[in-house]
């Protein structure tokens, strides 16, 4: 099994890059390959809805220029996608947003790429605005026939500096059990994995 986590946070060894470790140790322990890319602070482009992805067929983007293509490599082969982001003015960073809305796309061009995948959020803040956030990276996950796991709370850290997020005790005791949930989840799901009904549209 493998879990993909993608920090869309540009900040190298912050907040969000530390509640996404966070996930993927509990994974790592059971057993599965896990890799943490960097799209925040990377160049990547937004949709320019030329659906191209649907008539070209190949799991990719046409913008062939920035990481993107290479990413969505990587989630069409993952598990398990988690996504973080910082809260930037009650959203996610501009590169997790354009990752966000190419993959969706692409995704559900190519006979919907990511049904009965695991998907979950992962959010750095300050003080509020993380439920915007959230509910940004969830809505594509939900529309994309993705199964979304539960945890404790929400999946907030709170902190601005960097490394203040160690200190939110429950935040990361989150963290660290959303991502036994989804070594669970994704155990529980194995033996029927290829039989998943994906809606046609």
């Amino acid at each position: 099994m493998y879990a993909l986590a993608i920090n869309g946070s540009p900040r190298k060894g912050g907040n969000t890059e530390i509640l996404l470790n966070t996930v993927l140790a509990p994974l790592a322990e059971a057993g599965w390959e896990t890799e943490l890319v960097q799209v925040g602070g990377k160049k990547i482009k937004g949709c320019m809805a030329c659906y191209k992805c649907f008539t070209n067929l190949d799991n990719k983007c046409s913008v062939d220029n920035d990481v993107f293509n290479g990413i969505m490599e990587k989630m069409i082969a993952a598990d398990a996608l988690i996504l973080g982001s910082p809260t930037y003015f009650s959203s996610v960073s501009a590169e997790l947003k354009a990752l966000i809305d190419r993959s969706g796309l692409v995704a559900l061009a190519n006979g919907e790429r990511f049904a009965g995948k695991i998907g979950t959020a992962v959010v750095a803040q300050r003080r509020g605005g993380a439920t915007m956030v959230y509910d940004t990276i969830l809505k594509m996950f939900q529309m994309s026939q993705m199964i979304m796991p539960g945890s404790t709370y929400w999946n907030f850290g709170v902190g601005r500096n960097k490394g203040e997020v160690e200190n939110d005790d429950e935040g990361l005791a989150n963290m660290n059990h959303v991502g036994r949930t989804i070594a669970w989840l994704g155990a529980a799901l194995a033996p029927v994995k290829d039989s998943f009904p994906v809606a046609k549209r």
